[in-house]
């Protein structure tokens, strides 16, 4: 009898010697996973546009090779002080990093920390009127244009951002500067804006002109998610701050 017991005590230790081995083979196996997962979250939060892939539309024509250091932002309109801003102007206002996406009414939509100057900041400064209802953005050449409502260009996010994860803007991507309004489709974030015109009324604006909607909010449905190599995803109505779980 005792020396069944004593066989019985050997098995199970010997099966909790086993037990305890496959969890920590187990246990090692999913910290790696967990830590491949942390390593390629951080490679992708901090890449550029260009290494994301992100889909490339000028619908106005790709533009010739821009001068940052050159660039000017023209405000004016509804304003007590219509002002141009030189490159480094825009450099020297305090900045703002908004972590947030780039939604495309093209269904893709691309996450990461830009960078640049709060709307806000440059309305104050131009002392913009309180008759001001609109905020109209222009592209280069003046062909393309389109409108914000004033409160949409007063949220804490709403900026003329110069950088993405830390790198400059290319004419690719709206460089030098462009306007950023993650809380609306994409073709309300104006790209290489020149003038800013404050506005007491709405004119549509190059897409609107053709069809899109005027207001520009974002609609529920699929989603590409650039950041993860485009895996089509769901999205709930307006700013795209995550994704709905299948």
């Amino acid at each position: 009898m005792r020396n069944s017991i004593t066989l019985m005590n050997f098995k199970l230790l010997i099966l909790l010697i086993f037990v305890s081995l496959t969890s920590c083979v187990k246990s090692a196996s999913t910290e790696q996973k967990i830590e491949k997962e942390i390593i390629d979250t951080m490679e992708k939060s901090t890449k550029t546009l260009e290494e994301l892939d992100t889909p490339i539309f000028w619908a106005e024509g790709h533009p010739r090779t821009l001068r940052r250091e050159s660039w000017t932002l023209e405000v004016t309109g509804a304003c007590e002080n219509p002002t141009t801003f030189t490159w480094q102007d825009l450099m020297d206002m305090p900045k703002t990093v908004s972590d947030a996406r780039l939604s495309s009414v093209t269904r893709w939509s691309v996450k990461g920390d830009w960078g640049g100057v709060k709307v806000s900041e440059i309305l104050e400064r131009v002392g913009a009127k309180e008759s001001v209802k609109y905020v109209r953005f222009w592209s280069h050449d003046l062909i393309y244009d389109t409108s914000i409502p004033i409160d949409i260009a007063l949220k804490e996010r709403t900026l003329v951002a110069w950088e993405f994860n830390g790198n400059y803007l290319t004419e690719d991507y709206g460089g030098p500067i462009r306007g950023f309004v993650p809380y609306l489709w994409g073709y309300k974030s104006a790209k290489s804006i020149v003038k800013i015109e404050l506005m007491e009324y709405y004119i549509p604006g190059y897409w609107e002109k053709r069809g899109y909607t005027d207001k520009g909010l974002i609609e529920p449905g699929p989603m590409r998610d650039v950041n993860d190599d485009f895996e089509m995803k769901q999205i709930p109505p307006g700013e795209v701050k995550g994704f709905i779980e299948e």
